[in-house]
C-alpha cells in the first residue's frame, strides 16, 4: 500500500481562515459481493473509519460504507484556529491502519 496523498489549500492560514483538505488512499474496497475466479465471494474489506485530527484534537470523522469506490477520496474544510500537525487515519475491516500527516502553521 502506498503513502496517502494529502493536500491542504494553505499550510500557513491566518486565524479563522477556512482550510480545504483533500486526501486519497489506495485501497481495493472489496464489498464481499464480487466472486473470485472459482466463483467464491472475495471477503469484504472496506475502509470503515476515517479520522482527521490536529495535534490529537478531533476535527472530522467519517464512516464509509460499501458504496464508496476503490481508492477512497475525501474532501472537507475546517477553520484554522491553531498551528499543529494534521493527522489522518484510515482503518479497514482487516484492521489495517493507514496514516498520514501535514504540518499547519497558523500565521497571525
Amino acid at each position: 500500500m502506498s503513502k496517502p496523498r494529502i493536500w491542504i489549500s494553505n499550510a500557513s492560514p491566518k486565524p479563522g481562515e477556512i482550510v480545504r483538505t483533500r486526501a486519497l488512499i489506495e485501497h481495493r474496497m472489496e464489498t464481499g459481493l464480487r466472486p473470485d475466479s472459482n466463483g467464491n465471494a472475495i471477503a469484504r474489506n472496506i475502509v470503515t473509519e476515517f479520522e482527521a485530527r490536529i495535534d490529537g484534537e478531533l476535527l472530522f470523522t467519517w464512516q464509509p460504507e460499501t458504496a464508496i469506490s476503490q481508492n477512497p477520496y475525501i474532501e472537507f474544510t475546517f477553520v484554522a484556529r491553531k498551528s499543529g500537525e494534521l493527522q489522518f487515519k484510515w482503518v479497514d475491516d482487516e484492521g489495517t491502519v493507514i496514516t498520514g500527516s501535514k504540518a499547519l502553521l497558523v500565521a497571525g
